[in-house]
């Protein structure tokens, strides 16, 4: 008899997992059922807020493999609209629910890939039967906001609640949709995964675009007029709005692994070690946003819900249930987005998070620009570095800029990843040309100053 696989969750960990065990595991030697509950696989949630502005044209290039293509190409049995309610451990097997007709199914394995993903967080205060208030998880989510921005009466007034990527990102799109936008923060600033420094920048340019931000303002609850939303709450009082969207964070769906006895870490996401494996509980994998990992930085456990670290997560699972070898060794923390034409990127560790994990540090903030000062389009660009006394081991980097600012930060991530002062830094030879950058970096030109800096503390 073959081997059986279940995969609980369609998208990024868990087909990247289905797909590399079936590249080694011919189609006699392993079966592979996989639960969904959406309508969709292996998408793009990151690019939801760009198919919401009308950026991207329809909800089908944001789909890297639908369904189909895993049933004919690569022999899984995929069912869609399969939520599984039950692990049973010890029988070795699972029940789901068909979503759709409401039958129920029981199937055994020999292998489970956990791989539910992350959901929004949502206080009591945002649950509601009020139409018009959403969150921005999947392209469910997103296709059900289309929907209601392209409905008649179309919504004027929308308020986003929450500065995170998520957030930010969805606020812009509906500026571009020519709706008027407020930005509810219950932080001093969003973008708060940058150092509030930086993230005064992010809203200053958000401001620019015409967005209204309320920072250090909690939400307290939403009114509604005839079935639909039509104010948020706060402390200062009420915000109207014709549609909300929720912006407030995710945090990892483990209700049914902690209802079937797996581990969960400090993080509150699911324990695995570096094979992905479930510690203790032979044949069970999990990865992706329901995982906590290693950062490699601070060398605590974190829970950073990322689609290019699911994707790495579910690819090591499936190597290792394939039966070769293949571990995971941590994140710390890389991510990138854009205000309008802002650029902002982070990696490593923030000021408080240093602080946190104990390092003495020193931070410095460089001023410089995209390209050459002299040639047509060069734009500020604002380059954070922290690094750790008295080493000068770099511990984390932030950039706020514009046109070829984001992508700068792989360069840091490179050399934080690889555990490289900040006077080896100085040394890097960076690609020089008057239409991409100054003669001398912003990179260099922050690890330099950042060198200045550990000197001056040392004399």
């Amino acid at each position: 008899m073959a081997q059986r696989l279940i995969v609980i969750g369609g998208d990024a960990a868990g087909m990247s997992a289905a797909s590399q065990a079936r590249r080694r595991r011919g189609r006699d030697d392993l079966e592979i059922v996989v639960f969904e509950r959406g309508h969709f696989t292996s998408y793009s949630a990151c690019g939801i807020p760009y198919w919401i502005s009308g950026l991207v044209p329809d909800p089908e290039a944001l789909i890297a493999r639908d369904p189909e293509v895993f049933r004919r190409e690569h022999a899984m049995d995929v069912r869609m609209r399969h939520e599984v309610t039950t692990i049973d451990l010890e029988r070795r097997e699972v029940v789901a629910q068909n979503l759709e007709d409401g039958g129920e199914v029981r199937e055994r394995f020999d292998d489970l890939m956990y791989a539910t993903g992350a959901v929004p967080v949502k206080p009591p205060w945002a649950v509601t039967d009020a139409h018009g208030v959403f969150g921005m998880q999947t392209l469910d989510d997103g296709a059900a906001l289309r929907d209601w921005l392209d409905a008649d009466p179309q919504p004027r007034r929308a308020v986003v609640i929450g500065g995170g990527y998520i957030g930010v990102e969805i606020a812009e799109a509906m500026i571009q949709r020519g709706l008027s936008v407020t930005l509810v923060e219950a932080g001093e600033q969003p973008m708060s995964t940058v150092d509030s420094d930086m993230g005064e920048l992010v809203a200053d340019a958000m401001r620019g675009l015409g967005i209204t931000i309320r920072g250090s303002l909690p939400v307290t609850g939403l009114e509604e007029h005839n079935g639909r939303v039509s104010a948020v709450v706060t402390e200062e009082g009420s915000i109207p709005a014709d549609v909300v969207v929720l912006g407030l964070g995710v945090r990892p769906n483990t209700a049914l692994a902690e209802a079937a006895g797996l581990p969960l870490g400090p993080t509150g996401a699911i324990r695995v070690d570096r094979r992905m494996r479930v510690p203790g509980l032979p044949g069970i994998w999990a990865a992706g946003d329901c995982v906590e990992t290693l950062h490699r930085v601070s060398g605590l456990p974190v829970h950073v819900p990322l689609g290019t670290h699911a994707n790495k997560q579910g690819r090591v699972a499936g190597i290792n249930i394939g039966g070769e070898y293949a571990t995971f060794t941590g994140v710390i923390g890389t991510a990138v987005t854009k205000v309008c034409d802002l650029e902002v990127g982070r990696t490593g560790l923030r000021e408080r998070d240093a602080k946190a994990a104990g390092f003495e540090f020193v931070s410095v903030i460089a001023e410089s620009t995209n390209r050459a000062g002299y040639y047509p389009g060069s734009r500020p660009m604002t380059v954070k570095l922290i690094a750790e006394r008295p080493s000068g081991r770099l511990l984390g980097a932030q950039i706020v800029g514009w046109s070829e600012a984001a992508k700068r930060i792989d360069t840091l991530a490179v050399a934080l990843w690889n555990g490289m002062t900040v006077d080896d830094m100085t040394q890097l030879d960076l690609g020089y040309a008057p239409p991409y950058a100054p003669v001398w970096d912003p990179v260099l030109i922050a690890a330099r100053k950042a060198v200045d800096a550990l000197a001056a503390l040392d004399r």
